[in-house]
Parts: structure tokens; sequence; C-alpha cells
């Protein structure tokens, strides 16, 4: 209400008291819900009281009632959703008694806490302190002030109630979990040097790795925040750990976005734990196996000491330990690194027929090259694009390569940095070691220590493509770098492709020459280090997976069959949403080599450089290196493919 310009103010205790005919005493044991007024007169000054839209003062409220029915909860870190967990928690419960609660962010300022919880135990009834930074010996001359008071992750010191997680419990499980995917190299990336809880998570890591002879852990300061492990990538990197013990979700998070960025394939080049599981972790990509704490109930139970301290009840100081449940989620995985894909087996299907493709050549696109064919219908179709590969990730072992290709019919035939391997390029020629440098990407295979992270990856630079023989073949001249940027060896490299006789399909040819023109070279492979059959490295064809994955050679079916043979051609009959592909693999009839072929694990094949021994090409050297590619649109059976493969190379 508005007289003479001025707002009139609320309505006080004493108008109350006059209205209803009662003292401000009674109106003042009335409004403070005491029992000792009569109910009908206890209704009358409230019926009073809310006509008049009288509220009782809080100040006086609770001089009167010597309590503010208000706690303090004070937290290291307000942006940590963990603390925001534990807060809601203390609040949702507190609300339901008439309390109100208040917070206090000491923003990971030890020397602070003190005195903000001093501050804050003036204004209210009690505090809950979460994760204290200060030290024990302040923590423990600050509690007798500071009581009612309830701990929440801190050592109990046998008086003040206190709410701990046990860790150890938490850290086995992790670590019980990594070594049984086969890690034996863990990194901890390091939580705040003043964190009890961070200090706890290290005892348990060391006391773990100490009772399992064959695991090694290593250390590195991080802290609490998405931008700490954020900047431990490279670290991470550099230290050749197969797998991380992130201090908490949040350091996951940060490292995840960095080597998401550099891309580094979790959990297929390092696996990714965290600890406890926030709300977010399980929409990290990848979703991110962590140790459960049950945060909002952690906050309830902390109210529920609390309240009755401050009724005068008595506690046990020490509850049972909390410990945290394991979420196994997708940021850790197997060492080698493995996707197992379950493409299973089956007997040729029969696909269907589609437009003849009548003609095919080069055209120069923005920069990379695109091949192109035109159906009957007389629409184009891009079966092909050459790309420089600039902007493949170092660690990834950067190379120009061909993706996507297509079937005439439009379907894709290859894949780019899958989740599985997220190194692997379409078509492209990559070795695992030439000289010690690794142009394969991801990990490096070493002898008695298995799949290993290095800084040694090198580039493939192209020289800038172009045509030749009237824009029938792509050429390009490749210096081959190692990871100091030297120049290692150059490389001669000849694409063309035809469309097939009858029109049905298309021929790839794709011809290599590596020159030792800064020395000899050897290049070596898993396989030459001592992983059998793995002798991976050359012209490599990474395929996309399909619902139904077939694979033929000379006289031969399946993986088991085809792999390390000296087959003089693969094919891949794959059937996808009821189109059915084939992709021929050809090799140059003057060398056959040992195939490497998957289908189980993923799709993908290539004639092997160095299955099973090292390759030496001396000072001023060649070595000759060609794959044929036959691409239809329909499925081939063993006798057509050997047809069409004696074809492939004119």
């Amino acid at each position: 209400m508005t007289q003479n310009g001025w707002t009139r103010s609320a309505s006080t205790i004493a108008e109350v008291a006059h209205a209803a005919g009662v003292s401000r005493a009674t109106v003042s044991r009335v409004m403070n819900g005491r029992a000792t007024v009569d109910p009908e007169l206890a209704a009358r000054v409230r019926d009073v009281a809310e006509q008049l839209h009288y509220r009782p003062s809080n100040t006086a409220r609770s001089l009167s009632l010597g309590r503010t029915n208000t706690v303090a909860v004070v937290v290291p870190d307000l942006a940590n959703p963990m603390f925001q967990q534990v807060l809601r928690g203390v609040a949702s419960a507190a609300a339901e008694e008439g309390y109100r609660v208040l917070v206090a962010d000491t923003a990971e300022h030890a020397d602070d806490e003190e005195r903000i919880a001093l501050d804050a135990r003036l204004r209210c009834d009690a505090l809950v302190l979460v994760s204290p930074r200060m030290s024990e010996a302040t923590l423990r001359a600050l509690l007798p002030e500071i009581r009612p008071v309830v701990v929440v992750n801190r050592a109990a010191d046998g008086t003040t109630p206190t709410l701990a997680i046990d860790y150890a419990a938490g850290i086995d499980q992790i670590v019980e979990h990594l070594t049984g995917l086969g890690h034996r190299h863990l990194l901890y990336l390091a939580g705040p040097p003043d964190s009890a809880s961070h200090g706890a998570r290290l005892d348990a890591l060391r006391a773990a790795a100490a009772r399992r002879e064959d695991v090694r852990l290593s250390e590195r300061p991080a802290g609490s925040s998405v931008d700490s492990g954020y900047a431990a990538a490279q670290d991470v990197l550099a230290s050749r750990a197969t797998a991380v013990v992130a201090y908490n979700d949040l350091v996951a998070f940060g490292l995840l976005a960095r080597l998401n960025e550099l891309g580094v394939a979790v959990p297929g080049d390092v696996s990714i734990t965290g600890f406890d599981d926030i709300e977010l972790a399980r929409f990290a990509t990848p979703s991110l196996t962590t140790a459960t704490v049950p945060q909002a109930e952690l906050g309830r139970q902390a109210w529920a000491h609390l309240r009755s301290l401050v009724g005068g009840d008595a506690l046990d100081p020490t509850p049972p330990l909390i410990t945290p449940v394991l979420a196994i989620r997708a940021s850790s995985g197997p060492v080698p690194p493995a996707a197992r894909l379950g493409r299973r087996a089956a007997t040729d299907p029969v696909g269907p027929q589609v437009p003849d493709l009548t003609a095919a050549g080069w055209a120069a696109d923005l920069g990379s090259f695109l091949l192109s064919g035109t159906a009957a219908d007389a629409s184009t179709v891009p079966l092909a694009r050459y790309e420089s590969g600039e902007r493949v990730p170092r660690v990834h072992a950067p190379r120009p390569y061909l993706h996507p290709v297509h079937s005439a019919a439009g379907t894709a035939l290859t894949e780019t940095s899958p989740v599985d391997h997220r190194h692997h390029y379409g078509v492209s020629m990559a070795v695992p070691v030439v000289n010690g440098t690794n142009y394969w990407g991801g990990r490096t295979f070493l002898r008695d220590e298995g799949p290993t992270l290095l800084p040694n990856h090198g580039r493939q630079v192209s020289g800038g493509a172009r045509l030749a023989d009237a824009g029938a073949t792509l050429v390009d001249d490749i210096e081959w770098r190692d990871e100091r940027d030297r120049s290692l060896l150059t490389e001669d490299r000849r694409l063309s492709a035809a469309p097939l006789a009858d029109g049905r399909g298309w021929t790839l040819r794709w011809s290599s020459v590596l020159h030792a023109s800064h020395g000899a070279l050897r290049i070596e492979s898993p396989g030459t280090n001592g992983r059998p059959s793995a002798g991976y490295g050359g012209i490599f064809w990474r395929l996309p997976s399909a619902d139904v994955t077939t694979v033929l050679g000379e006289g031969l079916v399946g993986e088991e069959a085809v792999h390390g043979s000296l087959s003089p051609w693969l094919a891949f009959v794959q059937r996808r949403e009821g189109a059915t592909t084939t992709v021929l693999l050809v090799q140059h009839p003057a060398v056959l080599r040992p195939w490497f072929a998957r289908v189980a694990e993923y799709v993908g094949a290539g004639p092997a450089l160095a299955w099973d021994r090292v390759v030496d090409v001396p000072d001023g050297g060649r070595l000759d290196i060609g794959l044929a590619a036959v691409v239809v649109d329909r499925a081939l059976g063993a006798d057509e493919a050997g047809l069409l493969a004696a074809q492939a190379w004119g």
C-alpha cells in the first residue's frame, strides 16, 4: 500500500497483538509454534497475522529461541559436482525439518578454511565440513570451537562424527579391473596435495601395486579440475602407461577431451578411470569407468548426524566406512587393444544387380582428387577421394589416403579413424616400423613389452597429387619423414581406375616404389618383434563393418584360413541393409606376400611387407609394392573372383 509517496512497512507484532486482543508474548509463542497457547486463541492469532501479512523477524526469533534453524556446509570447490551432490543431499534432508542451508566455498585455499568455518558457525546452528583441506593439527584444534559439526571425507578423531569413504576398497576394485584387462603399467594423476582423499587414494594405489610384482605404478601431479586433466595429456602419453587412474572424474574428463583432440583412442590406445561417478560420468565420450560414491546419500547422512547433535543426542563418532562400487564403462579396455565386433561368417549371399558403370576418370576437387563414374541413369557416382592427410593427428602417423571409396551403387567401402582403431584411414600405405619410426599410427609393438604408445610417429608428406596419362592416373611424390621431421625415404605413388569390361563394377590399381634415397631402410612389424601372426604393414584397406562379412581366398574360406596365406587374392563379401558388395583385393603377380586379414575383430586386409622377417633395403635401393581392387555390387563366388583377379593387373 502506498500513501503520500511512501511504501507502508510490514505489520508489526504489536499491531497483530492489538487486532487479536492478546499480548505480544502470546503472538510470539503462537508464531514460534509453542503448544502452551489455547488452540482457539492460537487460531485467532494466526488468522489476524495472515490478514495483516505479518511475518516474524528471523533475527528476533533467533534471539528468542537461541537458534537460527540454519546450518552451513563448507566445501573446497562448489564447481565440483561431487560437492554439489553432497550439498544437495544435506539441503533436501534439512528442508524436511524446517532448516535452511548456507554454503561456503573455500576455493581450494586451505589457509582460508579455518577463518571461513569460524565465520559460518557464528551465523548458524551447526556445520558440515566437506573434504576440508586444512592440516590435521589445524582441523583438530578447530573442531571444538565450531561444534556441533559433522566432518565428511577425513579421518575420524574419535570424538567428532565423521563420514568417510573406503578409498582403499574403491582403488582395489579399479586396480583389479585394470590388471584383469592386462594392464601392467598404471599412471596416477594425483589430486591436490592438501586433499586427504588424494593421500588415501595414493596410499591405496601404492599398496595395491606393491601386492602385484608385475604391476608398475607411475605418478604425475595434476589437480582436481577438468583443466588439470587436460594439461596432463602429453605427460600421460610420454609415460607410456597403458591405463590412467585419475584422481577424480573431472580430471578424467579433461584428459579424455585432450586425448580426443590429439587423436588418441580411448580405450584402444590407453584406458582411463575416474573416481566419484558424478552425474555426467556415464555421458562422457567414451563413458567413464569410475568408482561410484553415493554423494547425495552422503549429504543426507551428514544431516542426520548433525540433526541429532543439535538435538543433544549422543552419536557414534566413527560410523562404518562407505564402500564405493565400481561402475565399468567404455573408457577401460584390454591390452593389447582389441575391439571384438563379433562379425559372423556366412555362405556367399546373393545381391542385386546395379546400373552399369560406363566411364571413370580423375578430377580435381578442392585440393583432393575425386574419382567419378557415370551410371546408366546419368547420375554421377563418387567412387574414391584422395586426401593429403594433412589433418591427420600426429599420433596416427599422418599420411595420404583414399576415403571414401564407394561401389558404383554408392555403398561406402572404407572407414576412417574408427573407434576401435583410430589410426586406421581408408586405404593407405601404413607400416609399423621403418628405421624405428612408426608409420602405422597408434602403438608400437616392443619385444618383451608389448604394444606401447611411443612418441615415434612419422608422417608421409604429399608432394601434391597431379594427373597423368590424360587424366587416367593420379601421381604423387611422397616424402617420408621421421619423428624428428627428417627425410627418411621417398615414394613414387601411382593410382589408376577403370570400369570392368562388362560395366558392372570398377578396378583400382595402386602401385608404389619406396626409394632408400637417404640411407638403408629396415622395415619391421610386430611379427618380426615377437608377436606371432601380426606381421601387418604395407597397403592396407580398412573396410566398414557389415551385417554379414565373408572372406574368401584361392581355395580358402574364412579369416583363419586366409590370414597369413599366400593366396593371390582375397575377396570380402559383405551384406548390409539389404545391399551386397564384394571388394576383391589382388596382389601384384610379381611378388606374393602373406595376407594380414581381419574379419571378427574388424574388417580389413593388406599384403604384409614384413610378416615374420625383417625387410632390408640397401642404401640407394628400392622396394616395389602393389595392390589392385575390384569393386562390384554383388556377391562373388570363388570361381568368378579368381577370373576377375587374373584380369585385375591387365
